[in-house]
């Protein structure tokens, strides 16, 4: 009879442990933080690729023109460009330019040439610089990779209960965001240069909503790294002062 009590007694003290600290170093309150942390990061990486992944970082329109029953526009992103021919009647009265590129029209969009011959593309008698375009898209493509290790790391901390993974983690994760916004800079010049390249067409542009998606997930994955940081610096105690004191005391 003492057998089966022992067995007993032993399967509820392992379950127990279970319950408190799932036997991988990572209690219940610490495993809910990270998953936490980590879907904050998630909705910053579904935003980049959103953004990466879309032309509808900017938009240049024309000026509606008398008596004329279409006006073009373009919108661009990181990769490819589209013109669109709309109708003048489906725009908005008080706008006195073409747009905006969501309007139903017709639509022909095609990859920058500088990611195949090498040639600058030409917009509305503009040209693109190259040389900043490249280094947008290279860009955003090194976010991705951060964020897929960051996202690794955190995994692996999950399912290992490896705490000291987080550190890696928040660093690939922060530093993603930040590149994310660099591409926003590197991109806004890019469109400076476009606009100023010639003067002669009349032309307006504004940032779309691919913009905004990138400055969002910019600002989450830095937040997220920070969380994934903070939970990866050790517990400080309740009262540090008198862990000072007793420190000074002692040498």
């Amino acid at each position: 009879m003492m057998w089966p009590n022992f067995f007993v007694q032993e399967e509820e003290r392992i379950s127990g442990r279970g319950r408190g600290q799932r036997g991988k170093g990572l209690t219940d309150a610490q495993e809910g933080k990270i998953k936490l942390a980590f879907f904050v990061a998630i909705v910053g990486v579904t935003l980049t690729v959103l953004a990466v992944g879309t032309e509808f970082w900017v938009e240049v329109n024309t000026f509606k023109q008398n008596h004329s029953l279409t006006c073009e526009a373009v919108h661009f992103g990181l990769w490819k460009f589209c013109y669109k021919k709309l109708w003048v009647e489906d725009v908005n009265e008080l706008r006195s330019t073409c747009g905006p590129a969501e309007l139903p029209g017709d639509s022909n969009c095609s990859y920058f040439k500088f990611f195949t011959t090498g040639e600058n593309a030409h917009i509305f008698q503009r040209t693109t610089h190259k040389g900043l375009n490249i280094t947008a898209a290279v860009m955003s493509l090194l976010s991705i990779t951060l964020m897929v290790m960051g996202s690794i790391c955190i995994t692996m901390a999950l399912s290992k209960g490896v705490e000291f993974l987080l550190k890696p983690a928040s660093f690939f994760f922060i530093l993603s965001g930040t590149f994310v916004l660099v591409t926003m800079v590197i991109f806004r010049e890019a469109v400076r240069w476009l606009m100023a390249s010639n003067q002669n067409v009349p032309l307006e542009y504004e940032y779309s909503w691919s913009v905004a998606c990138a400055a969002a997930a910019g600002a989450i994955l830095i937040f997220g790294g920070g969380c994934c940081m903070l939970l990866a610096m050790p517990a400080l105690p309740k009262k540090p002062w008198e862990y000072c004191l007793k420190k000074g005391s002692s040498s």
